[in-house]
């Protein structure tokens, strides 16, 4: 049976979108993979042993995140295939490739499947909701949407549960990065919007004006007001690095959370709508590197003077 959208958001105009039929989550993927992210996922950093089951969890998430976000479902198909993707998940079912990786994988280590059904969760938020209203409406929404990926990471690596406050911030953060970086594409093209009501109309702007190719400056004063919330949000999770056990995954860590840094300080500085708020390849690879070797000397050391202080963008 073909699934038809809801007209779709298109450089603020809408749009019918055409028909398509109904098929399998995988064959819904927009293409993006691990490499296409602001974060490394499963690289050469973390031991061996732990890089196929987390690309195994990375391409389930992948593949509910692609289908939440793709223009051409609507919304009870979206929640149709996120509902079969856990029912796979679950044992219930094996028509979800992504789904049957991921529960062989889970269950080969011994792990439950709570961290990949609470990013469902989000998912479906995604699909039916649109909107947020204040800062801790959005912190919740990344309880489910983020702090359940570090969650796992840390699990697949054994390390403790008292490193799951300053993960939880340090992924929250990350989410809002990438909130703050694709704001006016996600409104375009999704008519989704992550910034908080409450602080656009602190600052005298709309949630229009995110269709703009430019910034006003209300807006931006109010985007730049959320980046240093979210440079603090970061701050608070610096020492997880050092409460690790796994001192791969603390360099794995420390790599992220440099990547971290930059972004806030571009989305400081810059407006989102019309200048790069990205980092480059070679802007990643000098920062990889810079990242690992400060993740070594502050084990070596115990500091954490080098992880507070951050490098101008």
């Amino acid at each position: 049976m073909p699934a038809f959208s809801n007209p779709g958001m298109r450089n603020g105009h809408v749009q019918q979108v055409q028909p398509i039929p109904m098929t399998t989550a995988s064959e819904l993927r927009s293409g993006k993979t691990h490499r296409d992210e602001n974060f490394p996922v499963a690289s050469w950093i973390i031991r061996p042993r732990h890089r196929a089951l987390i690309l195994a969890f990375y391409n389930f998430v992948r593949t509910a995140d692609d289908i939440a976000d793709h223009a051409s479902l609507d919304t009870q198909t979206k929640l149709k295939l996120l509902d079969e993707l856990e029912a796979g998940l679950l044992g219930q079912g094996d028509g979800q490739r992504e789904a049957v990786i991921l529960r062989n994988a889970l269950a080969e280590r011994g792990l439950p499947a709570r961290h990949a059904r609470d990013l469902l969760t989000a998912f479906r938020m995604d699909v039916t909701k649109l909107r947020y209203e204040d800062w801790d409406e959005l912190i919740h929404y990344c309880s489910y949407s983020a702090m359940p990926v570090g969650r796992f990471v840390l699990d697949v690596h054994g390390e403790s549960t008292a490193t799951w406050p300053a993960s939880d911030a340090v992924c929250a953060a990350l989410q809002i990065n990438n909130h703050l970086q694709d704001c006016g594409k996600d409104f375009r093209e999704l008519n989704r919007v992550y910034i908080p009501r409450d602080a656009l109309a602190r600052h005298g702007a709309s949630v229009e004006e995110l269709g703009s190719p430019r910034a006003s400056a209300a807006l931006l004063a109010c985007l730049h007001e959320l980046a240093g919330k979210n440079e603090a949000l970061l701050r608070q999770g610096c020492s997880l690095e050092l409460e690790v056990a796994d001192g791969r995954v603390a360099c794995e860590i420390a790599v992220i959370q440099t990547y971290a840094r930059q972004i806030v300080q571009l989305l400081k500085a810059r407006d989102p709508l019309s200048e790069r708020v990205h980092l480059s390849k070679a802007a990643m690879a000098g920062f990889s590197l810079s990242g690992i070797a400060g993740a070594i000397w502050r084990r070596a050391t115990g500091s954490l003077a080098m992880s507070r202080s951050t490098p101008g963008a």
